[in-house]
């Protein structure tokens, strides 16, 4: 059992104890594994209860950026788990290419494919996944297509928050607790706008320029030929006062954008579902 350094609410302690007592319900459990907090504490807590019968699966494909496949790896090999990758093919699928509005069921359907072959292989380990109560609320479709095929949300199901999941993580020493989120890079194209995999690869690099210059927390959104990078508002003015950002620009350049700008609003996740909730509205 992990050994816990820091002392919980008696609500999170609960959501705790709980989690724990959920997962060592299940005979065998198949974790669909990205590597973020949310996944990684529902892996950890089903290595903890179930040792090797528990399981972590990580699907890789052009939209998942590289350092995060090494991330996922380099955590998974920490926590103790088990954990293979399986390569998805949702570029393949015009349902997921062609960008969509629910882009993101398309992929979670090709993913939870694959998953459930593994499960199936694996004598029937069950699905589940690290879904929290807080992305109930969000317009997050992916969330559909593993309930159609019978994937299990514990965190979801127990009413366990984000923040939740990092205090916990924390309390336990995880050392990723306070990772910021990070959505896969079709999600840094606006709905309509093809995706493939050079356009992913092109973004991929973009970011990973930005990083190297110190600014782990970046997104770089793209329209046409157009790049915004996006960084935390407590960071814009450091980047443009302290970083060669002629170098920047430049390499953007090199990688086939046609202009380079930053926003000044900061980075907000999911940004580009803003028209959806404006729809939304003005049809009610």
């Amino acid at each position: 059992m992990f050994r816990q350094l820091e002392t919980l609410s008696n609500l999170k302690q609960n959501q705790l104890d709980l989690l724990r007592k959920t997962l060592r319900g299940f005979q065998s459990v198949c974790v669909a594994y990205s590597g973020g907090v949310d996944s990684s504490l529902v892996a950890a807590i089903a290595h903890e209860q179930l040792g090797k019968r528990a399981i972590a699966i990580t699907g890789v494909s052009s939209s998942l950026a590289n350092h995060l496949r090494e991330e996922a790896r380099r955590q998974a090999q920490w926590i103790g788990i088990h954990h293979q990758e399986c390569i998805t093919q949702e570029l393949q699928d015009p349902s997921y290419s062609t960008n969509p509005k629910n882009r993101c069921y398309a992929c979670k359907r090709e993913l939870h494919h694959h998953l459930n072959e593994i499960a199936q292989k694996a004598n029937g380990f069950q699905v589940i996944d690290g879904v929290n109560h807080d992305d109930l609320g969000e317009y997050r479709p992916g969330i559909e297509a593993g309930r159609q095929v019978g994937v299990i949300s514990p965190l979801a199901e127990l009413g366990i928050s984000k923040n939740s999941v990092r205090e916990i993580s924390r309390a336990l020493g995880f050392p990723w607790w306070d990772k910021p989120a990070q959505p896969c890079l079709a999600s840094r194209f606006p709905y309509g706008e093809e995706i493939n995999a050079e356009r992913l690869k092109q973004v991929g690099m973009a970011e990973d320029c930005i990083r190297t210059n110190g600014f782990e927390e970046v997104r770089v959104r793209v329209q046409g030929l157009t790049a915004r990078i996006e960084l935390p508002r407590n960071r814009i003015e450091e980047f443009i006062l302290h970083v060669e950002r002629e170098n920047i620009v430049n390499y953007l350049l090199s990688l086939g954008f046609s202009s380079v700008s930053i926003d000044l609003e900061g980075l907000v996740s999911g940004k580009l579902n803003r028209y959806i909730e404006s729809e939304n509205k003005l049809t009610m």
